[in-house]
């Protein structure tokens, strides 16, 4: 590893021992990068330099901004970090909100100081966002003032958490007061390119969730693989899309990949279909980053709008069913761009170009990626099998200082937790998670985390919580509630216990569906048998109790 920049080492002192990193590739012209990189300078600064400075950058129905304006936005932040707040390079910092130009400035802003990014999804609850702050040591975070309560309710929780810094309230000491009275100029620290930047922490899918950490060169190269090689966006392009920022499917595609050709974005904060459509028409955008339940959600709304403009469309998230990709072409005339990826991975790994794709194949490894499909004992699967997926490329697995790092790369390559079959020509085909993530509207939901919330519950006494099949979401959270004696099943308490959880955690991971049981399925020793609820959820459709809201 080259020498460090950071000052505060805790993020490079908690990689994995190298013993149990993957095996990362680097073979291809365009993945060579210098030892010292500092990411932020080649996505910002470069053009600037370059003499782009008055092109747009960031559009939003509230600003635009060109790079010469978000460049200097960037660099007060850095000095308000440097000046202000007592940052060091190596710091960690939260960073809360929707997708807007502030989130954008503050991200680039904490890389470009040589600090490490943790995004946070705006709807995630206090104890959810009071995690990665113990986690990750954290000391500092900017944050939407929209968002303040339950970030008030958070650093109540997090003793590490000694600033809060939110923007747009008007306050005084708000963001943009403090930003005021610093220099408009801030010279990229001399990261090295192994120096790690970002820590996305991943659902949860077992147990408590992972932080998953990337470093200056990640940033690029996911970019210069899937972006360069796959996606090959034009000069002309403008960018938009749906999924949050905290995301790393957000962060690439309407983000880091625009930026690293000097190309707009456009940023929406309420980004559903019924705001993508008109959003794609107000402002001309040609490439679209959105879930397939978003792209199923949009067929129906097509006429009312003109997105003429649009040609190409990436649908990530969740598997895209065929039914929907041949839909979307004959409405649109455009191929709908499938594509898996994996926070531990920061971005997609295996997709197809427009004229390579086979409908309901994920695709083929990108240039600089390779994938296999390999058994229990981790070897390779002729073609035809079905098995686990293992990738290795330029990006890769090295989790935030936890034992999970030996199960998730084995013998170098990185074992997704999908199940996969490769056919004869190298096409790549889901066929089903590996654990208990329930994916739904390109939300990845862990069922165990919904569990804990329902059981906090006076009403329950037992529950266990999968996905059922759902036409418009590609699947929705179930939940098979026992319930404690003096309580009764019923509409009533399946909407106080939907509302329950929605005050626990996220609300987007609500159970859609209650079903009330008399036991659930278990081993000899006690454990839950999800399988048999998963194959009970996908016989019985949608049971009598049950509510859709």
């Amino acid at each position: 590893m080259a020498y460090t920049a950071h000052v505060d080492t805790f993020a490079r002192d908690n990689l994995p021992p190298p013993g149990l990193w993957p095996t990362f590739l680097f073979d291809r012209p365009e993945l060579q990068y210098p030892d010292r990189l500092n990411c932020a300078a080649e996505f910002l600064d470069r053009w600037v330099r370059e003499g782009r400075s008055d092109e747009p950058c960031l559009i939003s129905p509230a600003e635009t901004l060109t790079y010469r304006q978000l460049q200097e936005r960037v660099n007060r932040i850095c000095n308000v970090l440097v000046q202000k707040l007592g940052f060091v390079p190596g710091n960690r910092v939260l960073l809360r909100s929707a997708n807007n130009p502030m989130m954008v400035a503050t991200y680039l802003a904490v890389l470009k100081a040589g600090g490490v990014v943790v995004a946070t999804m705006p709807l995630l609850r206090a104890r959810e966002i009071a995690y990665p702050i113990a986690k990750a040591k954290i000391a500092i975070a900017f944050c939407d003032h929209r968002l303040a309560d339950e970030m008030e309710r958070a650093k109540a929780l997090s003793p590490d958490l000694k600033h809060v810094v939110y923007w747009g309230s008007g306050a005084p000491d708000n963001l943009e007061g403090l930003m005021e009275d610093v220099p408009p100029d801030f010279e990229a620290v001399d990261t090295a390119a192994d120096d790690v930047c970002l820590i996305g922490f991943t659902s949860g899918t077992t147990g408590e969730p992972k932080g998953t950490m990337h470093f200056h060169r990640d940033m690029l190269a996911i970019c210069d693989a899937y972006g360069k090689n796959v996606l090959r966006a034009e000069p002309t392009d403008r960018f938009i899309g749906s999924p949050p920022l905290a995301f790393t499917f957000g962060l690439g595609g309407i983000v880091l990949f625009p930026m690293r050709i000097g190309v707009s974005t456009v940023l929406l904060e309420k980004a559903g279909p019924d705001d993508l459509l008109p959003a794609i028409m107000q402002y001309k955008a040609t490439i679209c980053f959105t879930a397939p339940t978003a792209y199923r959600a949009m067929l129906s709304k097509l006429d009312n709008y003109d997105i003429s403009s649009l040609r190409k469309c990436v649908s990530a998230g969740e598997p895209l069913p065929k039914g929907t990709y041949e839909a979307w072409r004959a409405a649109t005339n455009i191929r709908l761009m499938d594509g898996i990826g994996a926070t531990e991975m920061l971005h997609i790994f295996i997709a197809a170009r427009e004229e390579e794709i086979r409908p309901g194949a994920t695709g083929k490894p990108v240039p600089g990626y390779e994938a296999r499909v390999v058994d229990e004992e981790g070897r390779e699967l002729p073609p035809g099998s079905i098995g686990r997926l293992a990738v290795r490329g330029p990006t890769g697995c090295r989790y935030l200082a936890d034992e999970r790092q030996a199960k998730y790369v084995q013998n170098g390559w990185n074992v997704t937790g999908d199940t996969y079959l490769m056919d004869e020509d190298g096409y790549f085909w889901y066929q089903a998670r590996s654990d208990d993530m329930i994916i739904s509207s390109g939300y990845n939901i862990a069922g165990p985390e919904v569990e804990a919330a329902l059981l906090t519950h006076p009403a329950v006494a037992e529950c266990g919580v999968v996905g059922a099949p759902d036409d418009g979401r590609g699947m929705v959270v179930k939940a098979y509630v026992v319930l404690r004696s003096g309580h009764a099943p019923g509409a009533d308490l399946t909407k106080a216990l939907q509302d329950h959880v929605k005050a626990e955690i996220a609300p987007y991971k609500y159970p859609r569906i209650i079903e009330f049981v008399e036991a659930l399925p278990r081993t000899q020793t006690g454990k839950l048998q999800r399988f048999a609820l998963r194959r009970m959820a996908q016989e019985q459709g949608r049971p009598g109790l049950a509510a859709s809201a």
